[in-house]
C-alpha cells in the first residue's frame, strides 16, 4: 500500500485486516501451506508495483532487479500450491495491459519503435515466464536429490519411477509371474480385489434393464480365497514355467467356482454404457465363448517383452475382442451383490483409474526361487521425465478429490463467512481450534468490493451523460491502483466457481488479503477527497467576466497529503481497527485453542450459525 503512494490511515488500515484476521493467524500457527501461498501471492504484487513505478526508466539495473524478483515470487506461488497460478493471471493481465498502452502511438511519453516494443516484451516474457519456470524446475531437481529413498508416497509413481529409489520395498518383493500361477488381483485405485463367488446377477436390474444372470464379479475389499484366479495362455504349448510378458493374451480362471472370466456386450448394472464382466463354465469359456474370453495384459509405461511381476507390475486388463478396460469403482452394489463394488468394462481405456497389480501369487511356495531377491541396482531417469509424471500424478489425484467433506464450503460462503473448519478438539478441556476468519474485517472488505464496483459503475454512467465527476489523477488511482488490487480479488476468487473438487475455506484466503488492499484504498478514497470548484477558464480572466461554475472536480489524495488533511481519514481507520481488533480477540479462543469455552461462550460466538463443537 505505501509503495503504491497511498497515505498512512490507508496503509495501517489495509494492513490492520490481516494482522488482525483469525484465519491468516490460524494457518501461519499451524504451518499450513496457504500461510506460505498467501505470502508468496503479497511478495509478487509487491514486487510487480515496484517494477510498476520502474516505468520511465526500462532496462535498468533496478528494472531488471524486480523483474526477476516479481518472476521469483510467481514461482514460489505456483511452487507452494497449483492455484498459485491465479498470481500469474493477476500479473499476467497488468502486463497485457500495460504492453496495449505502449504500443499505442498516441501514448503522452510518446510512441515506442517496433524493435524497442518487441524488447519490451521479450524482457517481461523472459521475466515472468521463462525465469519462473526455471525457478520451479529448480524445486523439483532440489525435490528428487533430497527425496532419494523409498517412502510411503511410493505407490503414487510408476514403477520406472521408483526403481530410481533406493529401498523400494515394493521392486524387492516384485515376482515374476508365470502361466499358470494363483495369483490375486487388486485395483491400484480403490484397493479392492478383483472377486467372483456362486452368487448370479439378477434378471432385472431396479431400472429395468435386463443382465446375462451370469455369475457375478465384483471388487472385494478382503482378502479371500474367492479372490484366486489363475492364468492360462491362449495357446498351450510348452506355456509351463514361461513367464507372462507385457501385450500377452491370457485368460483367467477363477479357483473357487472353476469358471474363465468373460466380458461381453451387455451392459452393467450401474453403467449402461460399460460392459458386464461375469464367469463362464470352462467349457464354454475353452468352446463356443473363447473368443469372449480373451484378454490383453497391458503393462503400464512398459516396453515390448517387459515381463509381467507382481507388486510392480502396474497393468490394465483390456477385453480382447471389445477393446474395454477392466474398471470398478466405490459405489456398492445393491443387496443381491452384497454390497460388494461393480465389476465393469470402460471403454475409456487410457484413464488410469483402470490400473491393476498383482499382489500375491498364494500358488507360488515362500521359499522358491522366483522369491529370492537378489541386490537390486538403483537406476536412473532424465530429469524431465520424473518431473512430467510426478505432475501428472499431481494434477489426477488433485482432481481426484471430489468427495463429500463435512466441512466443505462453496465460494459464494467465502466472502461473507458464513462457515468455518472445524481443526482440532479436546473433550476434557472443551477446547477447540476452529478456522474461521475475523467476521467484522471481512464483512468490511467485502462490502468495499461492492462500493468499489459501484464507484465505477456510478463514473462510467456520468462520463456517459457528460458529467465528470473525477479529476484525472483520481481517476487514474481508483482505475489503476485499486483496480490493480480489485483484479487480484477476482483472479483468486473467481475460478474457484467452475472447479468440481472440495473447497474449503483457505481457499479464499489470497482473494481475501487482495480485497483489504482495496478497503484500505477505498477508505482513502471517500475520506481525502473533496469537491471544489472548478478554476475560471483563461478566457473568463482575460475578458474580465465572471466565470461560471463549472462541473466539480475532487481533490487529489496527493494535495491533500501536502496539506495534512487527514483527520477524517485517520478518524475512520481508527474506529474500523478498533471494532475489528475487538472482534479479533473476540474469536481469539477458537484461533489458538485455548482457553477452553463454556456452552454460553460458545454459544456467543455462533455469530451465523457456525458449527462449533461444545455448544450443548
Amino acid at each position: 500500500m505505501w509503495e503504491s503512494g497511498y497515505s498512512l490511515p490507508a496503509c495501517l488500515l489495509a494492513s490492520g485486516l490481516i494482522l488482525l484476521d483469525n484465519a491468516h493467524i490460524g494457518q501461519t500457527r499451524l504451518i499450513l501451506l496457504d500461510a506460505t501461498l498467501v505470502f508468496s501471492m503479497a511478495c509478487s504484487l509487491l514486487a510487480y508495483i515496484r517494477f510498476y513505478k520502474l516505468r520511465h526508466e526500462p532496462f535498468s539495473r533496478k528494472w531488471w532487479k524486480w523483474l526477476i524478483l516479481t518472476g521469483f515470487a510467481l514461482s514460489c506461488d505456483i511452487s507452494t500450491k497449483y492455484v498459485g497460478t491465479f498470481a500469474f493471471v493477476t500479473i499476467g493481465s497488468a502486463v497485457v495491459i500495460d504492453l496495449w498502452d505502449l504500443l499505442d502511438v498516441k501514448r503522452p511519453g510518446g510512441a515506442l519503435s517496433m524493435q524497442l516494443f518487441v524488447r519490451h516484451f521479450c524482457a517481461r516474457a523472459f521475466g515472468l515466464i521463462i525465469m519462473p519456470f526455471l525457478f520451479y524446475l529448480f524445486w523439483f531437481q532440489v525435490h528428487f536429490t533430497v527425496l532419494s529413498r523409498s517412502g510411503p508416497g511410493d505407490a503414487f509413481m510408476t514403477p520406472e519411477f521408483q526403481e530410481t529409489l533406493s529401498d523400494n520395498i515394493m521392486l524387492a518383493n516384485a515376482v515374476s509371474i508365470d502361466y499358470y500361477d494363483t495369483v490375486t488381483i487388486r485395483h491400484k485405485e480403490t484397493k479392492a480385489y478383483l472377486h467372483s463367488h456362486e452368487e448370479f446377477y439378477p434378471l432385472r436390474y431396479d431400472d429395468g434393464r435386463v443382465s446375462s444372470k451370469g455369475q457375478q464379479v465384483t471388487g472385494y475389499p478382503f482378502n479371500d480365497t474367492n479372490n484366486h484366479w489363475q492364468i492360462i495362455p491362449v495357446v498351450d504349448d510348452k506355456a509351463v514355467g514361461r513367464h507372462v510378458i507385457n501385450h500377452d493374451l491370457v485368460r483367467l480362471r477363477h479357483v473357487g467356482t472353476d469358471t474363465i472370466l468373460l466380458s461381453h456386450d451387455v451392459a452393467s448394472p450401474y453403467y449402461p454404457t460399460n460392459q458386464e464382466f461375469t464367469t463362464v463354465s470352462v467349457e464354454d469359456g475353452f468352446g463356443k465363448r473363447a473368443n469372449d474370453t480373451l484378454f490383453e495384459i497391458r503393462i503400464e509405461h512398459g516396453k515390448n517383452k517387459q515381463e509381467f511381476k507382481s507388486v510392480s507390475g502396474q497393468f490394465k486388463l483390456i477385453h480382447n475382442p471389445s477393446k474395454v478396460a477392466m474398471w470398478t469403482h466405490t459405489k456398492p452394489l445393491p443387496d443381491w451383490g452384497h454390497r460388494q463394488q461393480e465389476i465393469n468394462g470402460n471403454k475409456q481405456i487410457a484413464p488410469s483409474s483402470n490400473i491393476w497389480v498383482v499382489e500375491d501369487i498364494p500358488s507360488l511356495p515362500i521359499d522358491a526361487k522366483r522369491r529370492e531377491k537378489p541386490a537390486r541396482k538403483v537406476t536412473s531417469l532424465p530429469f524431465l521425465r520424473k518431473w512430467f509424471e510426478l505432475q501428472r500424478s499431481m494434477f489426477w489425484h488433485n482432481s481426484q478429490l471430489t468427495s463429500s467433506h463435512p466441512y466443505s464450503s462453496h465460494p459464494y460462503q467465502w466472502p461473507f463467512l458464513l462457515r468455518g473448519v472445524s481443526f482440532w478438539t479436546q473433550n476434557d478441556t472443551r477446547q477447540q481450534i476452529y478456522f474461521l476468519g475475523n467476521p467484522i474485517g471481512w464483512w468490511f472488505a467485502s462490502s468495499l468490493l461492492a462500493v468499489f464496483a459501484g464507484i465505477v459503475a456510478a463514473d462510467q454512467l456520468s462520463l456517459r451523460r457528460g458529467v465528470d465527476a473525477l479529476d484525472r489523477r483520481s481517476r487514474s488511482r481508483l482505475y489503476n491502483s485499486t483496480g490493480f488490487f480489485f483484479l487480484a480479488w477476482a483472479t483468486h476468487y473467481f475460478p474457484f466457481w467452475v472447479m468440481g473438487r472440495q473447497l474449503f475455506l483457505h481457499h479464499y484466503l489470497p482473494a481475501h488479503l487482495a480485497s483489504c488492499l482495496v478497503a484500505g484504498a477505498l477508505v482513502e478514497f471517500v475520506f481525502c477527497t473533496e469537491p471544489v470548484p472548478e478554476e475560471p477558464s483563461y478566457q473568463a480572466v482575460k475578458s474580465g467576466k465572471k466565470a461560471a461554475p463549472g462541473p466539480k472536480h475532487f481533490v487529489t489524495a496527493g494535495e491533500r497529503f501536502a496539506n495534512q488533511k487527514l483527520g477524517a481519514a485517520w478518524m475512520a481507520s481508527g474506529v474500523i481497527i478498533a471494532v475489528v481488533l475487538a472482534s479479533w480477540y473476540f474469536f481469539l479462543p477458537l484461533t489458538y485453542g485455548y482457553p477452553g469455552l463454556s456452552v454460553a461462550e460458545v454459544q456467543q460466538r455462533k455469530w451465523l450459525g457456525y458449527d462449533l463443537h461444545f455448544a450443548k
